[in-house]
């Protein structure tokens, strides 16, 4: 057991508080859901960029490179200034959805470098340019630029050439629970002597404005030290702490170092023209260093927000570093001296010996970097998430009155909702809210370095003040009514089994207390989505943005509605996930066996309803085609098929699972009611693969496609002219590049073409496609359902694949290409460049990027180049997993 595991054993079992602080900022605050008191939700006008340096938050803090505790009571982050700059760097920035040419985008350049699942150690970069940032540019010139074009990045004002930035690399390392060890180092990339203004910020989020009668808590300057001065945090609530700064000869300043302090309150002259009732303020520090307003700041020493200004002159090349210590010891006489060194040193150190013990397989260097920086992505991107919705529509006692429009607007319905807790975020910038299908995928690669979390991220969802009275799991702050994928029984047995395998645990608890609440998940599913009660499910949304020829959230053009494949599928896997858990359960419980039994044969309607060979209702199954289509029903009760190649074609491979003989031997009950089904329903077992046939190890099968239509299927999804890529499956056929799909109906065309970068249409915001580009998460479904397949069909079933390359490979192998697909698309290649940059020369040449990986939220179908999110490690985190399951099966992995 290496020392990190000791740590996660001792917060796991109550032991120590390793967890109470951790990277829980978040990276944009500002524009949210939460933040916005508007009539009609406009989130990203509500509460601008430009408002964010001088109104204090409502409902939570963000900040670069920052931490927090669990409560977020007490923040710490950076700020930085270049001389140039209109404004103190304090936050990222980027474009709303309004400004971008397609939907929000940060334009910054920052990375997850490292960090434990405790954080006990963590690394972040940080690239600050020399130059003036162009804000007004950005901004203007992507609101020229139309859908069609590329996005106006940060790096196409050339601010960055010739090396004119500075590399800004934040440390952390615990020595305790409570002690929180420091680093800034700075370095001049460019090749002239530049000046920068490093501002570490420690401050308290505004409790005390919003009518709750808190006490306001105080930070104040005590009596400095030679190499050291010392402020004292002193919170009703979470007690007292300490900032020891760094200030000595050592550092090229003089012994004292300045502390400006203010207050984390809005400044109502600057945005409303309405008197302050203190002189200091949320922007004071800004003020003071960007203005030269020394009123700003209070040199008395003590308000609620206070910065230490150190300003570094550094010379070509050079780097210098700052030592700071948050902790929970008043009175430390050498707090910055070796044993500081030595702490952080041996975090660094034990960080690599957890992360080889994770993944001791044989890999390459460049392999297990992106990796290790895919897990530091997951973990980075915790962010303490705090919304309550009654108190939300209802506004607060101090502040003026919200519209009444509100209480029948946006989350109305979820006045029960309540969050206060620790979420996985898909991206703390372009989506600083939890997503709770996304949270399902990140929980994967999470339960591989610290199931605790994982489970607890699960188990938060389907909670009384999450989990609707009804039974609806939330979507996500901006419309939590939403419906997304059904995928969280999924993800619970994945969880499950992955702490069964690599950390020798089976919480059975912890499955069988998610299991109870999906009951009425599930439930909800089938008296809210199954329209006719035949088995076949519309789901509306479910998450795919615009794959499909209408807005799936809104009513049709054509009235009726949609049967749809992916749906009806995904209802499927969600039956066979229920069914799986129960079994497990029953080993020790025999009730379960008959919630089992509800599951299983639930599962066969459902199969049946899709396919319905030879039946009268709706056919999702093209025979002539050899694919599932979603079905458009009319008032009239008409049905015509929508003949879009799409994954939602795909998606019905995901409902499959095997059983094991001795599993069914051991539940003869099951198994007697499961003989019955099959031998009296034979209407029934023509249309699933089901239990009559038993496969390799005398296994059992349960599918929606047989192994009839497997190969099919499989023709078109491996053919490099449809879905295959060299970065794993296309949401959408490249058939569709030179056959468009086109519906005309009252008048208007409604067409799908092949996009495999940017979506040139404005549904769901613009900022995604799914019409097209290549998307992590159902590619690991697919990789995963394959699997599955070839478990039963074993070694002698074999496609060929790629179609018309004469190559035939088992299905484990097919499965095994996707994930060297996939994996591939973050890898350098023989000649170093990743296709994941695409054509950004600087990402694929230059030895102070090349290093560093983003996760995007879906690449590029033809080439891999990421788009949307940069910083969605969330779902593509799910790379983490391929690179150990494939390490661990010794494949070589490189693709076909």
């Amino acid at each position: 057991m290496t020392l990190e595991h000791q740590r996660l054993e001792e917060s796991r079992t109550g032991q120590v508080s390793w967890k109470r602080w951790g990277p829980y900022l978040s990276e944009r605050q500002w524009g949210t859901v939460r933040e916005d008191y508007s009539a009609y939700g406009q989130a990203w006008d509500d509460f601008p960029h430009d408002q964010a340096r001088s109104r204090a938050y409502r409902w939570g803090e963000d900040g670069i490179a920052g931490i927090s505790d669990d409560r977020q009571l007490i923040c710490f982050a950076i700020a930085l200034w270049n001389g140039h700059d209109s404004i103190l760097k304090e936050r990222m920035f980027g474009l709303t959805g309004n400004q971008g040419n397609h939907g929000e985008d940060v334009k910054e350049y920052y990375f997850y470098l490292d960090s434990t699942p405790t954080h006990s150690y963590m690394k972040y970069l940080y690239k600050y340019p020399q130059a003036e940032y162009p804000y007004t540019w950005l901004v203007e010139e992507n609101q020229r630029r139309g859908r069609g074009a590329f996005e106006f990045e940060l790096l196409d004002t050339n601010i960055f050439a010739e090396n004119r930035y500075f590399d800004v690399f934040v440390e952390y390392a615990k020595a305790s629970a409570d002690d929180i060890l420091i680093e800034i180092h700075t370095v001049n990339r460019g090749s002239e002597t530049a000046t920068l203004h490093l501002l570490p910020t420690l401050w308290f989020r505004n409790t005390w404005s919003w009518g709750d009668s808190k006490k306001k808590p105080i930070l104040k300057a005590l009596n400095s030290h030679n190499s050291y001065q010392r402020i004292e945090a002193n919170h009703p609530e979470l007690g007292q702490r300490w900032l020891y700064c760094q200030s000595d000869a050592s550092t090229k300043l003089s012994n004292r170092v300045p502390l400006l302090f203010t207050e984390n309150e809005t400044n109502y002259k600057r945005l409303y023209n309405v008197e302050n009732s203190s002189p200091y303020l949320k922007d004071g520090i800004n003020n003071y260093v960007v203005h030269g307003q020394k009123e700003a700041v209070n040199f008395n020493g003590s308000g609620t927000k206070v910065s230490p200004y150190y300003l570094l002159n550094l010379r070509a090349g050079e780097t210098q570093t700052i030592k700071l210590r948050l902790c929970d010891r008043p009175n430390l006489a050498q707090p910055l001296d070796s044993e500081f060194d030595q702490i952080f040193q041996g975090r660094k150190t034990e960080a690599d010996e957890f992360y080889h013990k994770i993944t001791p397989f044989q890999m390459s260097d460049d392999l297990r970097n992106i990796q290790r920086q895919a897990f530091a992505g997951m973990l980075w991107t915790k962010q303490y998430y705090y919304y309550d919705v009654t108190r939300w529509l209802n506004g607060d006692a101090t502040m003026p009155a919200p519209p009444p429009q509100r209480q029948q607007g946006r989350n109305h319905q979820w006045k029960h909702f309540e969050s206060i807790d620790v979420l996985s975020m898909p991206d703390k910038w372009e989506y600083p809210w939890f997503a709770a299908w996304d949270l399902a995928f990140h929980c994967i690669p999470l339960a591989m370095i610290d199931p605790e979390f994982a489970k607890n991220q699960l188990d938060l969802m389907t909670r009384e003040w999450y989990m609707h009275p009804n039974g609806q799991i939330p979507a996500y702050e901006w419309a939590f009514g939403d419906v997304n994928p059904p995928v969280h029984a999924w993800a619970t047995w994945r969880v499950y089994q992955i702490e069964q395998k690599m950390w020798g645990r089976r919480d059975r608890t912890f499955l069988e207390r998610i299991f109870q609440k999906l009951l009425l998940n599930f439930t909800w599913w089938v008296n809210r989505k199954d329209t006719e009660g035949n088995n076949v499910f519309e789901g509306g949304f479910l998450g795919l943005d615009n794959i499909g020829v209408f807005d799936r959230s809104a009513p049709l053009p054509t009235g009726g509605y949609i049967e749809q494949a992916d749906g009806t599928s995904w209802m499927g896997m969600y039956c066979l996930n229920m069914l799986t858990i129960a079994l497990e359960l029953a080993l020790e419980n025999p009730v379960y066996e008959d919630m089992a039994t509800k599951f299983f044969e639930h599962f066969i309607y459902i199969a049946d309803a899709i396919n319905n060979i030879g039946g009268e209702g709706t056919r999702l199954w093209d025979e002539e085609d050899g694919f599932f289509y979603d079905v458009l029903r009319l008032p009239n009760n008409e049905r015509l098929p929508l003949k879009v190649r799409s994954m939602v074609g795909l998606i019905p491979l995901f409902a499959v699972t095997t059983l094991e003989p001795d599993l069914l031997e051991k539940l003869p009950n099951f198994k007697k009611r499961v003989d019955w089904f099959i031998e009296n329903r034979p209407d029934l077992r023509v249309n699933v693969a089901c239990m009559e046939t038993k496969g390799m190890g005398e296994r059992r099968l349960l599918a929606i496609v047989n192994p009839d239509k497997l190969p099919r299927i499989l023709a078109k999804m491996l053919d490099e002219q449809e879905f295959l890529s060299d970065h794993g499956i296309r949401a959408l056929s490249r058939y569709h590049l030179e056959h468009p799909y086109i519906f005309t109906a009252t008048g208007n065309s409604y067409r799908v073409d092949y996009e495999p970068a940017e979506s040139s249409t404005g549904l769901f915001g613009g900022n995604s496609n799914w019409r097209g580009p290549i998307w992590f998460p159902v590619n690991y479904l697919l990789v995963e359902s394959l699997q599955k397949f070839h478990h039963y069909l074993g070694n002698d079933f074999k496609v060929e694949c790629p179609t018309n390359s004469g190559q035939m490979m088992t299905i484990w192998e097919v499965a095994a290409e996707l994930e060297a697909r996939m994996i591939h698309t973050f890898q350098k290649d023989e000649s170093s460049y990743r296709p994941v940059y695409g054509s950004l020369e600087l990402f694929q040449k230059d030895p102070h990027w090349q290093n560093y990986i983003l996760f995007h939220e879906y690449f590029h179908g033809d080439n891999g180049a990421g788009i949307g999110a940069s910083h969605q490690t969330g779902w593509t985190g799910l790379v983490a997993k391929l690179i150990q399951q494939c390490s661990e099966y010794g494949k070589v992995l490189s693709p076909s």
